[in-house]
């Protein structure tokens, strides 16, 4: 901009372009909700900067004058630019900054991923990352995730950069495809599920820690895995193509045909907490996605 140029005040513009747009200073002053004294300042404003009479004022109202139609159009031109760029800020605030959620394996296909599904109002924008239980603490402990969604077995070591909020309670439980023998049995014995076999998560995964820790709590030990699978969909594929047992979150099998089998005094329990960090506060959009996980797994998980 050149040394001495006059720098538009969009307020006067408006009035000025409003004025000529209705022919009345009066009319003008109630369309943008101004007193008539206050229109007048702006437009006194804006000729005292121009130098010249933009306005001619009669008994009938207002009309440009030579200099008035000059501006007009520039003006016009660049108030209608300005309410264009106001409708993008509304629309970027009202969509929000992008959410990094990082959830474990099992959230993601019990629940995590259906929720995002249906949040197509455009108020939440997030971006998914999957992983282990641990390393979804980790993600959130080192700013890399801005929220997380991991399981929580009872004992477990906390890790000091988080904080953890149950979000509901879960269980591993075992469960097997609709043709295995056990499908038509309500429970097994306690000898009969350490000596069997099983589909079972990676040895990183809280799953498989949850199980263990009971057993050892038990002094019990189980049978070698009969395959440890990354994901809770690979083991689903697993245990369905061996027609095997499998142990995995009841609220995974919720969602599939295999039956769950109760094992005589032994229970795995476990919940799933929403993990934040330990020191600041959350940002609004980081509030509003926690709470549509809070409501989502009140109404369709039990």
């Amino acid at each position: 901009m050149p040394a001495g140029a006059l720098t538009p005040d969009l307020n006067e513009l408006r009035a000025f372009c409003v004025a000529a747009d209705l022919g009345s200073l009066g009319r003008a002053a109630v369309r943008l909700h101004v007193s008539q004294p206050s229109l007048s300042k702006r437009l006194a404003s804006l000729e005292a900067k121009v130098g010249t009479k933009l306005l001619e004022r009669s008994h009938r109202g207002v009309v440009l004058t030579p200099a008035g139609r000059r501006l007009y159009g520039q003006a016009r031109a660049l108030l209608d630019s300005a309410d264009q760029v106001a409708d993008v800020m509304v629309g970027i605030r009202h969509t929000g900054a992008l959410v990094r959620l990082a959830a474990s394996h099992s959230a993601s296909e019990a629940f995590v991923a259906e929720l995002l599904a249906r949040l197509d109002d455009g108020h939440v924008s997030v971006e998914l990352v999957s992983a282990n239980s641990q390393v979804v603490r980790g993600l959130v402990a080192d700013g890399r995730a801005d929220l997380g969604v991991a399981a929580s077995r009872p004992g477990h070591t906390p890790n000091p950069g988080v904080r953890e909020t149950k979000l509901i309670d879960d269980a591993i439980v075992c469960a097997v495809p609709p043709e295995h023998r056990w499908a038509a049995r309500r429970s097994i014995s306690r000898e009969k599920f350490l000596a069997t076999p099983m589909v079972l998560r990676d040895p990183s995964s809280n799953a498989r820690w949850t199980v263990e820790a009971v057993l050892a709590a038990e002094g019990l030990k189980a049978a070698a895995p009969l395959v440890e699978a990354a994901t809770p969909r690979a083991a689903l594929a697993d245990a369905r193509r061996r027609c095997a047992p499998l142990l995995l979150s009841r609220h995974i099998f919720a969602h599939t045909d295999f039956h769950v089998v109760a094992v005589d005094g032994l229970e795995f329990p476990r919940s799933y907490v929403l993990v934040t960090p330990a020191y600041g506060e959350p940002t609004g959009e980081v509030r509003e996605l926690s709470e549509r996980l809070r409501e989502h797994v009140r109404i369709w998980l039990r």
